[in-house]
């Protein structure tokens, strides 16, 4: 028994033709009266008088009616009440990022919700991408911003933006002479990472699948921490483009592009599968695109709103 043959019974029931009925419904006379014909059978019940003139239905079949319109009833609330909720732009409203986003989002996401949606009540946290995972399974958070891809059967993921990635070069550092620095010439040399604290790393000790992934390397997000120790002790470290405009602009002489090829990553909203706050969800992009340039906005975010 399905909500749509309870359906095609209460049309009949109005109609008191089959041929009108399935018209009404949008389908044939033939269909409509085959999947009648098997909600009978499923219930062992005649709905349908088929020779009274016009159409009736038989006495059992009048008590099936009268439940199914109040089962349809019910089936409509449903919907509405979740439509509804789509529809909610107030309450508390969890996001998580990634530490290398927190500080470009953030400031960000407060100011627009607080002026365009003063009901949301906004709570963010930073956290390492695993945990932030985990945090989204088991729904103790709303949200989810990391770096692409999530491989996640369970998550639904929508590409926010892309950024390349700009090496941070001291002074006395011998790639200071070049306009730009092939991914290549990274190898064999330390970079200066915040991943389990910060330190010195080799890229040529990674795994060589994982030597181009930004996020197996830099997980922390105080880029001026980095960019300060390049100051004062040499070397270089990898700033994402987002936060150039976070460095000093007397400083910013200092970045080069990494080329050969270019490096940089893609950020996507995450979320859980069964999650239905719609207008929730298209505010935080909505947010978003106040925050990022547009140059950088995936497609998918600037067209219209996110239908879940």
């Amino acid at each position: 028994m399905t909500l749509q043959q309870l359906r095609y019974i209460v049309a009949i029931d109005e109609y008191r033709h089959f041929g009108k009925a399935a018209d009404a419904c949008g389908l044939t006379q033939s269909t409509m009266s085959i999947m009648v014909k098997k909600l009978e059978e499923e219930l062992d019940a005649v709905i349908f008088n088929r020779d009274a003139h016009p159409l009736a239905p038989t006495e059992i079949g009048r008590k099936i009616i009268d439940k199914a319109k109040v089962v349809l009833y019910n089936a409509d609330q449903i919907a509405e009440l979740a439509l509804d909720e789509k529809r909610i732009l107030s309450g508390p409203l969890r996001i998580a990022l990634i530490s290398t986003v927190a500080p470009i989002l953030v400031p960000g996401l407060f100011k627009y919700i607080g002026e365009n949606h003063p009901s949301i009540l906004l709570q963010t946290q930073e956290m390492l991408t695993d945990t932030l995972r985990d945090r989204l399974h088991k729904a103790e958070v709303d949200m989810g911003i990391m770096a692409a891809p999530v491989d996640d059967p369970e998550l639904l993921e929508i590409p926010l933006w892309t950024e390349h990635f700009y090496a941070y070069v001291s002074e006395t550092d011998p790639a200071y002479a070049l306009e730009s620095i092939p991914a290549k010439s990274l190898l064999g040399r330390s970079v200066w990472i915040m991943k389990g604290g910060v330190r010195l790393m080799k890229i040529e000790t990674l795994p060589q699948e994982d030597r181009n992934g930004y996020e197996h390397y830099f997980e922390g997000g105080r880029i001026g921490t980095l960019t300060q120790i390049v100051n004062e002790s040499g070397g270089l470290t990898i700033v994402p483009e987002t936060h150039i405009g976070m460095i000093l602009y007397s400083l910013q002489t200092r970045l080069r592009p990494i080329v050969e090829p270019a490096l940089g990553r893609t950020l996507s909203l995450v979320i859980r599968k069964d999650y239905i706050h719609e207008a929730m969800l298209n505010a935080v992009i909505r947010a978003v695109k106040a925050i990022i340039p547009g140059h950088l906005l995936s497609p998918v975010i600037r067209k219209d709103a996110i239908r879940l």
